[in-house]
């Protein structure tokens, strides 16, 4: 008996603790489309990546190339001569490699590139939900952009457009 009155009031201090929290969602693709600065460093990116892009095919063509000319004139080539080539068509192609992961590696130019222009803006944004979860009361503020799981919430829990006041930007 004591122990069913024990989980009794276990069950009732849990769903008392339960009913006192306030969540909140933001859409994060919304917030970041009325931020300009954030548009701009996106076509910053893409102008960068294109142009990397189009300097590593430059270079993986110019190996294609040779290998194209090393196939139609191996059949004069003397042994060395094919060594040679070969070995500069590889190191074409290592060239074209070490390009690549230089500029699209896991830690890439590019990588480096966006870390630097969307850090500032995504800490921005952390601290402005940080302030509206703080004034508002909430215990947790989750993103329906990136949740799949959420599949309704009502409106009036969005909070994105306070994000955006806090942040100077009005709806």
């Amino acid at each position: 008996m004591k122990k069913v009155f024990l989980a009794l009031i276990f069950a009732a201090a849990c769903a008392f603790g339960a009913s006192a929290q306030k969540f909140a969602l933001v859409d994060m693709e919304y917030i970041l489309k009325n931020i300009p600065a954030y548009e701009m460093a996106n076509e910053q990116l893409n102008q960068v990546s294109t142009r990397w892009q189009k300097e590593v095919e430059t270079k993986a063509k110019e190996a294609e190339t040779l290998y194209k000319n090393y196939q139609a004139d191996m059949v004069f080539l003397t042994d060395e001569q094919k060594k040679k080539k070969e070995e500069e068509i590889l190191a074409k192609e290592k060239e074209a490699t070490e390009l690549r992961n230089k500029y699209f590696g896991p830690e890439g130019e590019l990588y480096k590139k966006r870390q630097s222009l969307m850090k500032p803006i995504q800490d921005d944004i952390y601290n402005a939900i940080k302030k509206v979860s703080d004034e508002k009361g909430y215990q947790a503020i989750f993103d329906r952009a990136s949740s799949a799981n959420i599949i309704y919430a009502s409106p009036r829990i969005d909070v994105s457009n306070l994000v955006l006041e806090k942040l100077g930007y009005s709806k």
